[in-house]
C-alpha cells in the first residue's frame, strides 16, 4: 500500500486517548463519507465511459481546475468490484508524480458514488489531436511512441501492469506544440506478483496481446498493446493477421525499415522473446542501446501519406452507428432465430420485471455451468448494457448474446440499413441518421457529424450500402476471436 494512500485513512489512536465517535457507513475507501462538494465546484461533463462520468471540477481554496472521475456504487456490487476500485486508487497514488502519468489529487465517497480527482488534461485524446493536425511524420510518431513505452517502463519498473494501453486511455496535458501524453485509466491495472501468471481475460480487442486470450500471460502484453498503438500511428488501421504482422500492404513500402523493426520485435507473438519497455528505451541491464528509430535517428520527417490520418479516422468509426445497427438488427429478428435466447432471458430474469441485473446474470450464468469469473461477468453486463443504467433489457440481452457472424448475414445488414434509408434512396444522409439515433437516445449534432464523416469514405455527405457494411463488417474476427 503506497503511503499516500494510507495517508487518507483514518488515524490510528495512542492507547489511553478518549476514543473517537464510530463512524461505520458501509464504505469503500475506508474512511467515513466526505461531500466533494465541500471541497470543489464541479462543472461541465467531459466524458463518459461505461463505469462513471467525468466532470470539470475546480479546487474551492486555490481555483486550480481539474477532472473527477464520479462513480457510481450500483455499479460497484461484489467484494470484487469494491477492492478493483481500492486498487486503482492505490495504483494512481503510487504512480503519481511521474511525467508521461496524469497526476492523481484525492478520493473521496459519499452515498452514491466514488469520486476520483486528478490531473485536467485539456489537450483531449491522442488520435484527436493527430486527426486535427491534418498531416504527421515518422518522426512525429517516434516521438509519441517514445512516451508510450515510456509509460510501460515506468509502470513495469515500479511493479505495475497497465493491461489496458489503447489510444483512448492517452490524453495530452494542455492544447499548446509542446503538450505532454499522458496515460490514464489504471482501472484494469494490478500490482505485479513475481512469478504469478495472469489469467483474467481483461483489455480491449484490438489491443489485447495473444497470449492474454490464451489466459497465460505477464507483463509483455503491455508492450503487445504499445506495438499495436504504433502500428496504427504508422498505417491507420490495427494489425490483422493470420500468425504475422503485415508490412506489404499501403503505406509499408514507403515507411523505414528501422520502424518496421521496431513494431516487429513488440510484435512478437512469443512474449519471451518480445522486446522490452527497457531495451526499446536503452535502459536495459546490459547497457544496450535505445532502438534508433525512437531515438529519431532513423525516422523520416517526411509528412506520412494522407491516406494514414483518413484510414485512421475510419478505424475510429467503430462507433453508436454499429452498435445501433446491431441493436435495429436484433429488434428485426425472426421468432425462431431468437426462440432459445428468449427462454433463456427469461430463466435469468427472475423477478419477471423485463430485466436482468447483475445477480441475475451471475446466477443464470452459473446454472448454465459458466466458469466466469465476477471480473468476467461484471464485463460482460457492461459491454451488454448499452444504455448504461445498470441493467440489460430484453433487446439488449438479445444484442449482445447472438453470435456476431448471425447479426452480420448480407440479409440482416441489409434490413437494418433499409431501417436507417426511411425514403429508399439507398443512401442513409444526415437527416435520416438523426432521426433514428433521436428515436434512440442517442443524437447530438455532433456525435452525427462525426459518424457521416468517419463512415462515409467518398465524402459526399451521406452513407450508401457498401459503406455501411464495410463499417459493420470491420474488426469482426478479431472481436470475435476475443469475445
Amino acid at each position: 500500500m503506497s503511503p499516500g494512500y494510507a495517508a487518507q485513512l483514518p488515524h490510528i489512536m495512542p492507547p489511553g486517548s478518549p476514543k473517537p465517535p464510530i463512524h461505520k457507513p458501509n464504505t469503500i475507501l475506508g474512511k467515513p463519507y466526505e461531500d466533494i462538494k465541500s471541497h470543489y465546484n464541479l462543472g461541465k461533463e467531459l466524458g463518459r465511459g461505461q463505469f462513471g462520468v467525468t466532470h470539470l471540477c475546480t479546487d474551492i481554496g486555490t481555483g486550480q481546475e481539474y477532472a473527477c472521475k464520479s462513480i457510481s456504487k450500483r455499479k460497484l456490487v461484489t467484494k470484487s468490484d469494491k477492492e478493483d476500485m481500492r486498487r486503482e486508487i492505490q495504483i494512481m497514488q503510487h504512480l503519481s508524480g511521474q511525467p508521461n502519468i496524469v497526476e492523481f489529487k484525492g478520493a473521496y465517497e459519499d452515498k452514491h458514488s466514488v469520486h476520483l480527482v486528478m490531473e485536467l488534461c485539456a489537450g483531449g485524446e491522442l488520435f484527436d489531436r493527430i486527426l486535427a493536425k491534418g498531416h504527421y511524420s515518422e518522426l512525429a510518431a517516434a516521438s509519441i511512441c517514445r512516451s508510450i513505452v515510456s509509460v510501460v517502463q515506468i509502470c513495469h519498473f515500479m511493479g505495475v501492469m497497465h493491461r489496458d494501453l489503447k489510444p483512448e486511455n492517452f490524453l495530452l496535458s494542455d492544447n499548446t506544440q509542446n503538450a505532454l501524453l499522458k496515460a490514464t485509466d489504471f482501472g484494469l491495472s494490478v500490482f505485479i506478483e513475481e512469478g504469478k501468471v495472469y489469467k483474467d481475460l481483461v483489455g480491449s480487442a484490438y489491443y489485447v496481446a495473444p497470449e492474454v486470450l490464451r489466459r497465460k500471460y505477464g507483463k509483455e502484453a503491455d508492450i503487445w498493446s504499445a506495438g499495436v498503438m504504433l502500428y496504427i500511428l504508422l498505417s491507420g488501421v490495427p494489425p490483422f493477421w493470420a500468425g504475422h504482422v503485415d508490412f506489404e500492404s499501403e503505406p509499408w513500402p514507403s515507411i523505414s525499415d528501422s520502424a518496421k523493426d521496431l513494431v516487429g520485435k513488440m510484435l512478437t507473438q512469443d512474449p519471451k522473446k518480445r522486446i522490452t519497455a527497457a531495451e526499446v528505451l536503452g535502459l536495459a541491464k546490459l547497457k544496450c542501446p535505445e532502438h534508433p528509430w525512437i531515438k529519431g535517428g532513423e525516422a523520416s520527417d517526411k509528412p506520412l501519406d494522407s491516406a494514414v490520418l483518413s484510414r485512421m479516422k475510419q478505424f475510429r468509426a467503430m462507433n453508436k452507428l454499429k452498435k445501433l445497427a446491431l441493436k435495429v438488427i436484433a429488434e428485426n429478428l425472426s421468432t425462431e432465430e431468437i426462440q432459445g435466447l428468449k427462454a433463456m432471458f427469461t430463466n435469468m430474469d427472475t423477478d419477471n420485471n423485463g430485466t436482468i441485473t447483475y445477480e441475475e446474470l451471475k446466477a443464470g450464468l452459473a446454472r448454465l455451468g459458466s466458469k466466469l469469473t465476477e471480473t468476467e461477468v461484471r464485463q460482460l453486463m457492461d459491454a451488454a448494457d448499452v444504455d448504461g443504467n445498470g441493467t440489460i433489457d430484453y433487446i439488449e440481452f438479445i444484442t449482445a448474446t447472438m453470435h456476431r457472424h448471425r447479426l452480420e448475414r448480407e440479409e440482416n445488414l441489409y434490413k437494418a440499413f433499409q431501417y436507417f434509408d426511411k425514403d429508399s434512396s439507398g443512401f442513409i444522409t444526415r437527416d435520416e441518421l438523426e432521426t433514428a439515433m433521436q428515436e434512440y437516445g442517442m443524437g447530438d449534432p455532433s456525435t452525427i457529424r462525426e459518424i457521416i464523416s468517419e463512415v462515409d469514405t467518398d465524402n459526399d455527405g451521406r452513407i450508401n450500402y457498401e459503406e455501411f457494411c464495410t463499417m459493420m463488417r470491420t474488426g469482426t474476427q478479431q472481436q470475435a476471436k476475443f469475445f
